[in-house]
């Protein structure tokens, strides 16, 4: 898939609290919106801001529709953890942030009768797109640039360690027919464990369905969903979270140890150019 990827100034329209220390960040910048996939990301950084002085990476939440369903803006989410999503906790509508993108390769355009969406924590918000791309047919990007994924149906599977980081899912309401299941580590909400119990449970289940898994979150919870979807015979792609610095496969900061076709060799793969998004079968995991 190809894409135009842009350097441009996005002006915030809103910030929305999804849960404790997670946000869903608005930003108005058409041109960028109408050219975005899902699992593509882009860069932000404040202007006339020197700590941090790079850009961060951050993932397409989804995109926004006037009430024309002209394709305006995008929407971001992202978790407090360091200086530049310390400052994003503070913007208010007007603010200006720069951006480029869009970067990388999303997921692939695939077919199955299930798609089976994998999540902890904030690695749940790709599938805000995804599953409304299957489940209601919206488009993204252009029709040069992508073809839909098609699914029967969809399904999320969300973990986090305790209750009070359960994101709102509440941005989820509209998408009739995706089934939710949510997990926690301690057991104060939903399923009391992992998210590759519930995974191992409809792996299991009706054997002529194909599959297929899509997942992103910590990178041990997603070497165990993709070690089980191995297990399974089932297609697993992963969404990585790899620190960048550049985004676009100039400094090498982001490479993935990945396993080579031919033979038994490995290399590294840039994950702001070659991914996000890989096979988990191709992926290291022992190196990671």
């Amino acid at each position: 898939m190809t894409t135009l990827a842009m350097q441009t100034e996005a002006q915030v329209v809103g910030l929305t609290t999804l849960c404790d220390e997670n946000y869903r960040l608005r930003l108005s910048c058409a041109e960028l919106a109408q050219q975005i996939l899902p699992g593509q990301f882009f860069m932000l950084r404040k202007p006339d801001c020197s700590d941090p002085l790079l850009g961060r990476p951050f993932a397409l939440y989804d995109t926004v529709q006037d009430e024309t369903g002209q394709t305006i803006g995008v929407d971001v989410g992202f978790h407090v953890v360091g200086k530049m999503t310390g400052i994003m906790e503070e913007l208010t509508p007007g603010d200006t942030l720069e951006l480029w993108g869009p970067l990388g390769n999303g997921f692939p355009t695939v077919q199955a009768d299930h798609l089976i969406q994998v999540a902890g924590g904030i690695g749940y918000t790709p599938f805000v797109a995804t599953s409304r791309e299957v489940l209601m047919q919206k488009k993204y990007g252009t029709e040069i640039n992508r073809q839909r994924i098609q699914a029967g149906k969809a399904s999320l599977i969300y973990g986090v360690r305790e209750k009070r980081f359960c994101a709102d899912m509440s941005d989820l309401s509209d998408i009739k027919g995706l089934d939710i299941q949510l997990c926690t580590e301690d057991g104060t909400a939903g399923h009391h464990g992992l998210v590759t119990d519930l995974l191992l449970a409809i792996l299991t289940e009706n054997s002529g369905e194909s599959k297929i898994v899509f997942t992103c979150g910590p990178i041990r919870m997603m070497q165990a969903v993709a070690l089980l979807c191995a297990n399974h015979n089932t297609e697993c792609w992963v969404s990585l979270e790899t620190p960048m610095a550049c985004g676009f496969g100039a400094c090498f900061s982001c490479v993935v140890p990945t396993k080579q076709a031919e033979d038994d060799e490995w290399d590294y793969r840039r994950s702001c150019l070659e991914g996000p998004v890989f096979p988990g079968r191709d992926i290291l995991w022992e190196q990671m």
